[in-house]
């Protein structure tokens, strides 16, 4: 959940309130698709990101093949898979941490470019040096995903503003789905044919990614002054203070978090319901009915809610989908046909995916600027330990209860933990507290930024880098909003 060109203009959550709350002002429509791609930085956002994401499960499912190959073993395959998840259980939150010291462009633009040379690389090198090698180098590689998606997030905000955000928000987990489907696709086969071949496709998208971030996205101060850095892991430390003792913040994150403990197990265990009674069905088609329900319902929620939901409303929705989350699936316990734990599953998966777009909107607009790159990295932590230790408990108790039951009473177990953060939610004015501190934050944040008119400081290093971009930049691009 996740700066301005010229220092002297308000940051942008202190400036985007004053902002039209929709494609037309005065009006309190939901955003519409087409306000948020007239952004033509938000453009180039997605392509870049989309592009990024295709190439990683085109090369994950081409990977994970000709490790198979080389070895014959299901462990090693399994974990040339399971390494991408890696960096967050490495210190993620700390890599994050680096995102905030420099200018947000310029994390994007470099973490492409290391990809894109590290895939070249094991393309270049897969069939002539260890196993061992190739999985250091696809860690290495991985390691640059935590700081470049906590770029992209972080710079979403100053994009779009407060209301095109929830909408970006939700155009992006959209997407997701379909193209990690079709990486999946693709990968497979060409791991059939050339896998090394699918390598360098992922390498190609991300020299492509950078390039779209490079030419069209404007380069922002970095959010974390140089005179206000105090070392990665103190800075780390206090993304993870802020997260967690600000009221608003921490019940919007406590949210999604207990939301994504119920919303994986269908899709984390659907291999081994399928594999029961597929009531009539084959079991591909059985497990492809239980664990693809909650990523289409995951799309239907967030076009959903950011499509048909006035803004105004949105916020009142956020504990009755958080309740439902769980709650939908507490069915399963009665051992329903594979076509009802699907729908069961889907409804779930809805109600989390109507609901993290709303939660990330309200969550960005109560953290200040120079935290956004670190406060995704502690959710994204969380999300990933989360969502593995769910499936890794259920799974462990299916082995002695029988596996419907154990996502029932699991799911009902959800629905009283959301009952008591429902319960303990904070007020309108807590929220209305944080943002107005973080603007302040903010505003404070600019004026100490802002150059001095009589004997502005010289420029060294990165901030030389800046300035120049500056220079090149100029104005932002004409009929976009952004603050």
């Amino acid at each position: 959940m996740r700066h301005l060109l010229r220092s002297r203009r308000p940051s942008p959550l202190a400036s985007t309130p004053t902002a039209p709350r929709s494609g037309k002002a005065g009006t309190d429509r939901p955003t519409r698709f087409r306000d948020v791609f007239a952004s033509g930085e938000f453009r180039a956002l997605y392509a870049a990101s989309t592009l990024s994401w295709l190439g990683d499960y085109i090369a994950r499912a081409a990977i994970t093949a000709m490790v198979f190959d080389l070895t014959r073993s299901i462990a090693a395959s399994a974990a040339a898979f399971a390494i991408s998840f890696a960096p967050w259980l490495l210190g993620g939150s700390v890599l994050v941490s680096i995102a905030e010291r420099y200018p947000y462009r310029q994390v994007m633009i470099w973490c492409d470019i290391a990809r894109m040379v590290i895939m070249v690389a094991i393309a270049a090198l897969s069939t002539s040096v260890p196993l061992a090698v190739l999985l250091a180098l696809l860690l290495l590689s991985s390691l640059f995903t935590p700081p470049f998606d906590a770029a992209r997030s972080a710079t979403l905000p100053a994009v779009l503003g407060p209301d095109r955000y929830v909408t970006g928000v939700a155009i992006n987990t959209a997407t997701t789905p379909p193209t990690q489907i079709t990486g999946y696709f693709l990968g497979a086969s060409l791991a059939t044919v050339n896998p090394r071949l699918a390598l360098l496709i992922n390498a190609a998208t991300f020299g492509l990614s950078a390039v779209l971030v490079r030419t069209a996205v404007r380069a922002r101060e970095p959010a974390l002054s140089h005179e206000r850095r105090t070392g990665l892991l103190r800075e780390t430390g206090d993304g993870f203070r802020l997260v967690f003792t600000n009221p608003a913040l921490r019940a919007l994150v406590l949210l999604v978090f207990c939301g994504s403990l119920f919303a994986v197990v269908p899709e984390g265990l659907g291999a081994a319901w399928a594999a029961r009674e597929p009531d009539g069905l084959s079991r591909a088609w059985a497990q492809g009915v239980i664990m693809g329900a909650v990523p289409l319902g995951l799309v239907l929620g967030s076009l959903v809610v950011s499509r048909l939901v006035p803004p105004a409303r949105r916020r009142a929705l956020l504990r009755p989908l958080a309740l439902a989350t769980p709650l939908a699936l507490v069915p399963t316990a009665f051992d329903p046909p594979t076509k009802v734990v699907g729908a069961l599953a889907l409804v779930s998966g809805f109600a989390m995916g109507a609901l993290v777009p709303v939660a990330n909107g309200q969550f960005v607009q109560a953290l200040p600027n120079a935290y956004r790159a670190r406060a995704f990295g502690v959710v994204s932590a969380g999300l990933q330990l989360l969502q593995g230790a769910a499936v890794l408990a259920t799974g462990a108790l299916a082995m002695r209860v029988d596996l419907p039951r154990v996502v029932g009473l699991w799911s009902l177990a959800g629905v009283l933990l959301m009952i008591v953060l429902i319960t303990t939610w904070p007020s309108p004015q807590a929220f209305a507290n944080a943002g107005a501190k973080a603007a302040a934050m903010n505003a404070a944040s600019a004026a100490v930024q802002a150059p001095s008119p009589v004997s502005p400081a010289p420029r060294r290093g990165l901030m030389a880098v800046i300035g120049a971009a500056r220079r090149r930049n100029g104005q932002p691009h004409a009929g976009t909003m952004e603050p």
